[in-house]
């Protein structure tokens, strides 16, 4: 009989003592998709982790999941500039977390932008990265103050989603360690993360996930980071080789590359030694995050989806604080008092408040812009119209769908479940079967999926399927889309599913069955597959959107037309196809402007697009994904009642062209060839290579308007023992104008000309200041030797030689407007530890 022992003191290291061999590997890798393995015999309970970044999903479906709070994605937070809002947000979070009984939260996503083409840049914070730095360690201490561990993610070179499960970014290391490593250095040494999430992809050769040069040399030993190192979902490649590289944690559970680890740790000293290390990180890890202590119940069934007023608020006020005014002629925003407006666009009545993939959640509630506009009352909102589509795919119908299981085709049915859309993700055998004791392969099953839906009037419909399986949609019993005999890998599901197949359809008004048969099809693509599938329905549209709107618009003292794209286009696993609006979007706004000269567009993107009718547009308004409350946040900022806080993280290109990642025909630059990605651009990426190659972008990095006047007074530089001491530049800045606001002073380090090529100049700090009208506070920035210092990769050492540095300070990276002279007398080093 096993015996069960209490231990006196939950202490990881006496914990550690009493695992058996079997046990230490047991811990390793997860008992299922979010929850780590428990050892009962010692108590030791298991700890759950759920994704974000910008809310908390919980362990349920990706898809009609339990309800959460959506807080605005990384570039909204990012484009805030706040560290302190950010360390709120994190805070808030923690307890979004317990209340789905998780402890760790695989977040944030702090990956710098490299091409302005990668389906999850809206996740991420910045092109810079120490902005993307500062930002992520705040709200890592934010979240780790509230008891609930941060994950920061991609470690490292993931920079887009082009077969990211295969591919070798290729990066030479001094571009490696000041841009791609760099944010992941800041949050270590400054936040203390208790875990980190490696990479899909490889790094010059090895796999992330079991690459000893980035786990142990680099981000332990170097940096000297103490927590928990997880795999991605499926990107664990090896058993002896990753615990031996420094990946403690295999996800998802249970065991798939490290089901031999046990054999070979008895049969090898030093591989046994690896598994000791590792079980001791992940009872380091139940540890700090109380679950040795006070465990919480990690079940599905008792997770809470209560709604918090406070998080709502906040969730509002950071998404104001996060948009960014691009142009503002003739001070037409706020919007008049009492304005009749018309809200056009097809975002006017959709509220687009997330990406697409793992990040996405069942939002509380979802308010879109004509909503917010409608509940502030300071405007009269005089109608709606949607004008065009931007959808990528055919709308998923939100009625029940059934669910039969059967081990074959046409056999009895085995289970039954439901599920509230017509899409369902990661679905499989239903509770009670077990595939062991009934015999059924969890891999060969089938399913049939039954919805019905209805059609108001009779006439053309539209009906789609995809699936990351087999399946076959029939409509009232009658064939129609086959994805069956000729399934094909396409853009869905992390690019693990198919296309989306369409059929047109007659129909008559009332009720109709839909009906998908499907199976599994597993693949081998070196990531775990899954099930999924997703029906599309709707109403094939009318030709007379267009016109619609456009009379609407004439009939409007203003109109604020909201257009942009959607998480069906920004999403996990594939990249944007070009900068442009999807669909007939660019039409749309110019018919607008022909009618109407008084527009305001309002854009919903994750990052730039193309704006050729930027010149007529009075005013221009970057809203971004901002969470549940983004309608409100973006009804704030129109009609005054907040300000729009925002600067721009990432620099704005007027096309691809001026974008230095992209060849204008596509190779091993980008997105890749033959299994590589090689960074050839260097660091000349985003506001750097605007600087070395003289082209003017549409909208510079840090940019933003206000609605008042802020002027920079004379910087004034401290440095009575620099470099042993940090140097600080104080400037005044005052709020000239008549209404409150906020600003952000950026600090740029331009070297002198020596012997390494540099960038122009850099970001190495900022300060953003509030003030009223008048006010003149002080923006205080502080500067060390290694802001000043570049990585000698011969020398292995950060290195700033000695000279003159230019410290300018403005508020973007094309209005400088103050500037200090800081000098180095003689050459500053810091060698890296000697760690081999």
């Amino acid at each position: 009989m096993t015996q069960t022992v209490t231990p006196t003191h939950p202490d990881p290291d006496a914990l550690l003592d009493q695992l058996t061999l079997e046990e230490q590997v047991a811990l390793l890798s997860g008992a299922d998709a979010w929850r780590t393995a428990a050892v009962p015999r010692l108590n030791i309970p298991p700890l759950k982790v759920s994704d974000g970044p910008a809310g908390v999903r919980g362990g349920g479906p990706l898809i009609g999941g339990r309800r959460t709070a959506a807080y605005p994605v990384g570039i909204a937070l990012g484009a805030t500039w706040n560290p302190d809002l950010l360390r709120e947000v994190g805070l808030s979070l923690a307890r979004e977390a317990r209340d789905k009984g998780a402890t760790v939260l695989l977040a944030p996503t702090i990956n710098v932008f490299r091409s302005s083409l990668n389906g999850r840049n809206f996740e991420n914070y910045a092109e810079d990265p120490v902005l993307t730095g500062r930002l992520a360690a705040a709200y890592v201490q934010g979240l780790q103050a509230g008891g609930v561990g941060a994950t920061p993610k991609h470690f490292a070179g993931n920079e887009s989603e082009f077969q990211r499960g295969t591919i070798d970014s290729v990066i030479d290391e001094r571009t490696l360690r000041e841009l791609y490593l760099r944010p992941f250095e800041i949050v270590v040494k400054e936040a203390q993360p208790w875990a980190i999430m490696t990479a899909y992809n490889r790094l010059n050769g090895p796999y992330c996930s079991q690459h000893p040069w980035l786990l142990q040399k680099v981000l332990r030993r170097e940096w000297g980071f103490s927590g928990l190192v997880m795999s991605d979902w499926g990107g664990t490649h090896s058993a002896d080789e990753g615990v031996l590289a420094g990946l403690d944690l295999e996800m998802p559970g249970p065991a798939v590359a490290r089901q031999p680890l046990l054999a070979q740790a008895q049969a090898d000293p030093e591989v046994r030694a690896g598994v000791r290390e590792r079980a001791r990180a992940v009872l380091h890890l139940l540890a700090r995050t109380g679950t040795l202590d006070e465990p919480l119940d990690v079940t599905d069934d008792h997770e809470r989806d209560t709604e918090y007023p406070e998080t709502r608020a906040l969730i509002r006020r950071a998404g104001a604080e996060g948009l960014v005014l691009l142009k503002n002629s003739g001070g037409a925003l706020p919007l008049p008092a009492g304005a009749r407006v018309a809200v056009i666009g097809p975002n006017a009545e959709a509220a687009q408040v997330m990406g697409g993939g793992s990040a996405q959640m069942n939002a509380h509630r979802r308010v879109s812009p004509a909503e917010g506009l409608r509940e502030g009352g300071r405007v009269n909102v005089v109608g709606s119209a949607e004008g065009t589509g931007n959808e990528r795919y055919l709308p998923v119908p939100q009625v029940e769908t059934r669910i039969e299981y059967r081990d074959q085709a046409g056999g009895p049915v085995i289970g039954q479940d439901t599920r509230p859309q017509a899409e369902v993700m990661f679905f499989g055998l239903p509770d009670g079967v077990n595939p062991d004791a009934d015999g059924v392969n969890p891999d060969a099953f089938h399913a049939t999926l039954t919805v019905t839906v209805n059609a108001p009037h009779d006439g053309e419909y539209e009906v789609s399927l995809g699936s990351a399986g087999l399946s076959r949609l029939s409509v009232d019993g009658q064939p129609t889309v086959n994805n069956w005999e000729d399934w094909q890998v396409g853009e869905l599901y992390f690019s693990f599913g198919s296309g989306e197949r369409r059929a047109p359809v007659h129909l008559s008004a009332g009720r109709h069955t839909l009906s998908v048969e499907y199976t599994p099809h597993v693949m081998d693509i070196g990531i775990t597959p899954f099930n999924a599938v997703r029906v599309g329905f709707r109403a094939r549209p009318d030709g007379d959107r267009l016109a619609r709107a456009v009379a609407l618009a004439a009939q409007a003292d203003w109109v604020v037309l909201c257009v942009g794209t959607t998480g069906e286009w920004e999403t996990e696993g594939v990249d944007r196809a070009g900068l442009t609006l999807p669909g007939d979007q660019d039409a749309l706004v110019e018919a607008v402007l022909d009618v109407n000269p008084n527009v305001v567009v309002v854009l919903q993107t994750g990052g730039p697009v193309e704006m050729p009718w930027l010149s007529r547009a009075p005013a221009v308004m970057q809203a971004w994904f901002a969470g549940q409350e983004v309608g409100h946040a973006v009804a704030d900022v129109l009609t005054g009642l907040a300000e729009p806080g925002g600067r721009l993280p990432q620099t704005f290109p007027h096309s691809l062209a001026d974008d230095p990642t992209h060849p204008l025909t596509p190779d091993v630059q980008y997105p890749g060839e033959d299994g590589r990605v090689e960074y050839r651009e260097g660091l000349y990426t985003g506001y750097r290579h605007v600087d070395r190659s003289g082209v003017t972008p549409m909208f510079p990095f840090g940019f933003g308007l206000s609605f008042t006047t802020f002027t920079l007074g004379a910087a004034q530089l401290h440095a009575p023992a620099f470099p042993q001491d940090a140097a600080t530049v104080t400037v005044p800045v005052t709020n000239a104008g008549a209404r409150p606001g906020s600003t952000v002073a950026q600090l740029y380090v331009q070297p002198p000309q020596g012997r390494a090529d540099r960038p122009l100049k850099e970001l190495r700090a900022f300060a953003k200041v509030h003030l009223n009208p008048g006010e003149t506070g002080d923006a205080v920035l502080t500067v060390t030797p290694r802001d000043l210092a570049y990585f000698d990769v011969a020398a292995q050492a950060w290195v700033a030689g000695p000279g003159e540095y230019v410290l300018h300070v403005g508020q973007s990276s094309a209005d400088l407007s103050t500037q200090v002279t800081l000098t180095l007398p003689h050459e500053w080093r810091e060698a890296l530890p000697d760690t081999d």
